[in-house]
């Protein structure tokens, strides 16, 4: 099977993770599935690029492809949440916005010479895993001190996403130095 095979598929896991969340309020067990699509969704990220690479057929273009679905990715999983009665929307836009910010910072330092930065408390893997948990959770569990376990999740988004913002920021500026580049 082809890299990019895989990276479209996580697409589509990402497409089902969103719609679940977002029908989950009404019908609880749709969370077990979101949490599942999610795992698969990071699974298969996880596994193109190493299977590129594997075959030798790693390249700019795939890269390009893999970060490009992978925002398209973290867009419909988080917006599908974000959608849902389970999170408060003054909380859910942030959040989104947050996330998307953290990785155009990551990429955005790789357009400009340096490498791709992938430091910081809130990177692609670590998302995946809490959403994983936080689905399975919130089937279980209702509100935590006024807040839905997904809102509790978002507003650790926003809170930590912000912190990896700040430490991308400065990682790409320190290499830059007195360099007008």
């Amino acid at each position: 099977m082809e890299a990019n095979w895989l990276t479209y598929l996580s697409l589509l896991f990402a497409l089902f993770a969103g719609i679940a969340s977002f029908l989950s309020f009404e019908k609880r067990y749709f969370l077990l599935f979101a949490s599942l699509c999610i795992f698969v969704n990071g699974l298969l990220d996880a596994l193109d690029g190493k299977i590129a690479r594997m075959k030798g057929k790693a390249s700019k273009k795939g890269d390009f492809v893999d970060h490009a679905i992978d925002r398209f990715s973290d867009a419909l999983i988080i917006g599908g949440i974000a959608l849902s009665p389970w999170v408060d929307k003054l909380i859910a836009i942030p959040a989104i916005a947050t996330v998307l910010l953290v990785s155009y910072l990551g990429t955005q330092a790789q357009a400009v010479g340096y490498k791709r930065v992938y430091a910081g408390a809130l990177g692609r893997a670590d998302r995946i895993a809490i959403l994983f948990f936080a689905c399975i959770l919130q089937f279980f569990f209702d509100k935590f001190f006024c807040f839905y376990l997904l809102e509790w999740v978002m507003i650790y988004f926003i809170v930590a996403g912000v912190i990896t913002i700040v430490q991308r920021y400065f990682a790409v500026m320190k290499w830059f130095g007195n360099d007008k580049r």
